[in-house]
């Protein structure tokens, strides 16, 4: 498994937000991303490609989805970005190596 920068950087502003609106919420945030993060061990390909060989994982209670690729080849997961729901595709693929 391997996380890449900008996808904690992700992590850290909303949890930053959250816990801004409202405490302890940042980190149920954090607690539950990192839950979602880990199940994609367990089994990478139980959710969709999306778009360039990428997969989205909703992070069960928050409007947030992680992006990560499955490479083969070196048996690992990858995950570029964790984003809002809401925000465009094109924002998305910032991230893509």
């Amino acid at each position: 498994m391997k996380i890449d920068v900008d996808a904690l950087n992700d992590i850290q502003e909303t949890t930053e937000w959250y816990e801004s609106q409202v405490k302890g919420l940042g980190l149920r945030y954090k607690s539950q991303t990192k839950k979602q993060i880990t199940s994609l061990k367990k089994d990478p390909y139980l959710f969709s490609i999306k778009y360039n060989e990428t997969r989205c994982r909703k992070i069960e209670k928050f409007p947030f989805l992680i992006h990560y690729v499955v490479e083969e080849n070196i048996k690992t997961v990858t995950i570029f970005a964790v984003f809002h729901t809401s925000r465009s595709p094109e924002i998305w693929k910032r991230n893509i190596k």
